[in-house]
């Protein structure tokens, strides 16, 4: 017996009273009068922000306006034109250090928390961690109200991956400061396309 199941078989032995788990289909969560409003309102709570993108205007065009100074840019997605790097054809994720920004799609947002489920959609998903800026493009219409109402649309793709992001990285771990960018971008951009 390993040492792990040797301390849970300990822990085991000494449960005096056993409970059944709960029913968790019965709980709906929270919902809001206009998720997006919410979603909005979160996000910027956390750090982040959100741009809608206008009718007829190019991402690439809205990308160098947010980031004009940006050298490399990471993305597999087809629409951005102006990636220096792709995610699916560098030789390792090392590779990808030195990316100024990072543009992903996200599947739906999270009114609740301002969480967006980011579908591993690439070969390196470091991409999604190692930008200094991140830009998650979200369709508007995907926004669902809380947590519960997400884990059921939660889907995996061949690589069985996934992550929710909410905002820039953050941590006030050492002395109560609070770092942006401490463990992942430093900024995180929603871009609401329709």
């Amino acid at each position: 017996m390993s040492k792990k199941e040797d301390i849970l078989s300990k822990y085991r032995s000494n449960v005096r009273e056993k409970y059944d788990m709960p029913r968790l289909d019965d709980i709906k969560g929270i919902t809001y009068p206009d998720p997006l409003v919410q979603f909005i309102s979160m996000t910027e709570n956390v750090g982040g922000k959100v741009i809608e993108l206008e009718p007829g205007k190019d991402i690439n065009e809205l990308i160098r306006e947010l980031y004009p100074d940006a050298k490399e840019i990471a993305s597999n997605l087809p629409e951005i034109t102006i990636a220096t790097r792709n995610p699916d054809t560098i030789g390792s994720p090392q590779a990808l250090n030195g990316t100024d920004v990072g543009v992903i799609r996200g599947m739906f947002g999270v009114a609740e928390n301002a969480c967006v489920w980011i579908p591993q959609a690439m070969v390196e998903k470091a991409v999604c961690f190692i930008s200094e800026n991140l830009i998650i493009l979200l369709k508007k219409t995907e926004i669902v109200n809380n947590m519960h109402e997400a884990y059921k649309r939660i889907e995996f793709n061949d690589y069985g991956y996934g992550t929710f992001i909410s905002g820039p990285s953050k941590t006030a771990d050492i002395a109560q400061v609070l770092v942006m960018g401490a463990q992942a971008a430093r900024s995180a951009t929603v871009v609401l396309i329709p």
